[in-house]
């Protein structure tokens, strides 16, 4: 076969798989939608929940999500970022560090049911004086075992992406280590940083079986990091699998997408324009 002709092929099959990646996330964001949106209005988003969701709104599911991703982003943010500084800026390779990248692989790799598993055990059976058994703060910690990894890889990458001129003409001007990396590594890395707490997100609150064992599943509304609650991904799979409610199911669903479709947008902006900035 000719370069050139060798060329076209793989354009043309470059061009189909982007186009059936697309087609096939387009008619899954279409289907859902359409299946839910005639479902929201503004009791299904205010109400409680009645018949165990057969009935009602979804605004302890919502408002369980809040707490529970802000929780987790609250504990798990300082903690990757603080260690994906120490790998990059502060250690050498030694076997310390070593067994440092390699726990955080083998903890990206373990299934979240196993999360969960450990997270009932250890938060809500264990430290349950302190947890409150089934909580947000249960499963918030649960969470952040899981998103670490995630996070620590991307706040790591990103440092590494920062020129290594920006470094040394802070030292250079007699900046202190710690101050170039808090006031020339970080922000210059923070739109990095920042795509992997959004990928971070992604991850928690799209998942449910780790979150049943730790979360407790409540439809009352949480009032503190110490009562149980749902998010939206269990109010789904609580309402489609136990209860059968399919239309609330869907409204949840699609209420989710939009949530999550908001939230990225957001993000590009926010990173569109501090990058315009730095």
């Amino acid at each position: 076969m000719k370069p050139k002709t060798a060329e076209k092929v793989i354009k043309v099959v470059l061009w189909l798989s982007g186009l059936l990646t697309f087609s096939i996330l387009a008619t899954i964001l279409i289907y859902i939608i359409s299946r839910g949106l005639n479902k929201i209005n503004i009791e299904f988003l205010t109400q409680l929940p009645r018949r165990m969701g057969m009935e009602g709104g979804i605004y302890p599911a919502i408002l369980g999500t809040f707490y529970f991703t802000a929780v987790t982003i609250f504990i798990a943010a300082p903690m990757g970022i603080a260690t994906a500084v120490y790998l990059t800026e502060y250690s050498r390779q030694t076997i310390w560090v070593k067994a440092i990248r390699f726990g955080n692989d083998m903890l990206s790799a373990v299934p979240s049911i196993v999360f969960g598993l450990f997270g009932f055990a250890l938060f809500v059976v264990k430290l349950k004086p302190i947890t409150g058994g089934w909580s947000i703060l249960s499963g918030a910690l649960t969470g952040v075992f899981m998103i670490l990894p995630i996070l620590i890889r991307a706040s790591e990458e990103a440092i590494k992406a920062v020129p290594q001129e920006y470094k040394e003409g802070s030292l250079a001007l007699g900046a202190s280590k710690e101050q170039t990396v808090a006031h020339i590594i970080i922000p210059a890395a923070m739109p990095g940083i920042i795509t992997g707490i959004i990928l971070g997100i992604g991850r928690i609150i799209g998942e449910t079986a780790a979150f049943l064992l730790t979360l407790g599943g409540s439809v009352l509304v949480p009032h503190s990091i110490f009562d149980p609650a749902r998010t939206l991904a269990m109010h789904i799979y609580l309402t489609a699998m136990e209860v059968g409610a399919l239309d609330a199911a869907f409204g949840t669903a699609a209420v989710l997408i939009i949530t999550i479709l908001i939230l990225n947008m957001i993000t590009h902006i926010v990173l569109s324009r501090y990058s315009r900035l730095s």
